[in-house]
């Protein structure tokens, strides 16, 4: 990575009737970059990128990519851009090979070259057996897959991710996920939208939290995990879990502070190391069954529910509805 600047973006907004989708979105990913936009669905990941990518026309800001002014003209810097969107456009009554050998014909890429290059990421893909069948016979994975492959056909030096692995199944996505950080190690500058936290993570340099069209921090995963590194953290399964339990705890470890986050977890936190030892003893003086007792490492997740405010449950019930895919 170096300080080259892929992508500028500042003062984005973008309304739709009563709802402002994207409010005043400023930020920078420097060339070689993985960049994620990681927020709940409809915080304004996929207006952001569709705005980027020419889907979409600001209300008002400016966009330059590699260094070219795209506000106006979004397709300036199209040769340059590959595009992934979060729902297929792949034409279902062709065959896998035939999608790919269009979407480089768009590209302007010669007969020859394009059946070469297709021939190559159906099998980067694990697709070469199913090169020959018609999209829409593929699965929800076989598709996403496809779909990726289509927008890194021409070879392009920034790829454009919108949701990459929602709604697939777990080996698919952490295929996709291989690849997405091998694009990168090759020198690839990356954007990423995820509500995946775990995936944000694992994959992207620097992050930034999206909220409600406004970005509400921006920072490298190792910055944003180190602001909670200073504190220890527990969690405790037990079979009662209720207020009046909470309190006693409370009253008895005045230094320790106590969260019931589902019935029957509790959440103990402390800027001090936690003894676990007495915690579990009082809790069965009490009447209660610790089933488990557990240091949690730092990690990005606290770092999102501190920031945002948005309980990881409710991200994971998203998750869920959109069919698995961590």
């Amino acid at each position: 990575m170096n300080d080259i600047i892929a992508i500028a973006v500042k003062g984005l907004a973008k309304r739709f009737g009563e709802v402002q989708a994207v409010a005043d979105v400023s930020f920078e990913v420097r060339q070689g970059e993985l960049f994620g936009f990681l927020g709940p669905n409809g915080a304004g990941k996929t207006t952001t990128i569709n705005i980027l990518t020419g889907l979409a026309r600001p209300d008002s800001g400016t966009i330059r990519i590699a260094g070219i002014e795209c506000t106006c003209n979004p397709k300036a810097a199209q040769h340059l851009v590959g595009i992934v969107p979060d729902e297929s456009n792949l034409y279902p009554e062709l065959t896998g090979f035939e999608n790919l050998g269009f979407c480089a014909a768009l590209y302007g890429m010669e007969k020859k070259e394009r059946e070469v290059r297709a021939r190559e990421l159906l099998e980067t893909f694990g697709l070469a057996k199913a090169a020959d069948r018609r999209f829409a016979g593929y699965s929800k994975g076989m598709k996403r897959k496809l779909t990726i492959a289509a927008g890194i056909i021409h070879n392009p030096p920034l790829l454009f991710l919108d949701e990459p692995t929602t709604g697939i199944d777990v080996a698919s996505a952490r295929q996709i996920r291989q690849l997405i950080a091998e694009f990168n190690r090759s020198g690839k500058t990356i954007f990423l939208t995820t509500h995946y936290i775990e995936e944000a993570e694992r994959l992207c340099g620097r992050i930034a939290f999206i909220v409600d069209g406004r970005i509400v921090r921006s920072d490298t995963v190792a910055n944003l995990i180190q602001q909670v590194k200073e504190k220890h953290v527990v969690q405790i399964v037990a079979s009662k879990s209720e207020s009046a339990l909470i309190d006693k705890l409370a009253a008895v470890f005045p230094h320790l502070g106590f969260q019931v986050l589902s019935d029957g977890l509790i959440r103990v936190e402390s800027t001090a190391p936690i003894h676990v030892g007495p915690l579990v003893r009082f809790l069965e003086d009490q009447g209660a069954e610790v089933m488990e007792a557990r240091r949690m490492r730092p990690s990005l997740e606290e770092v999102f529910v501190r920031v945002t405010g948005i309980e990881v449950d409710a991200m994971k019930k998203e998750k869920e509805k959109a069919g698995g895919g961590a």
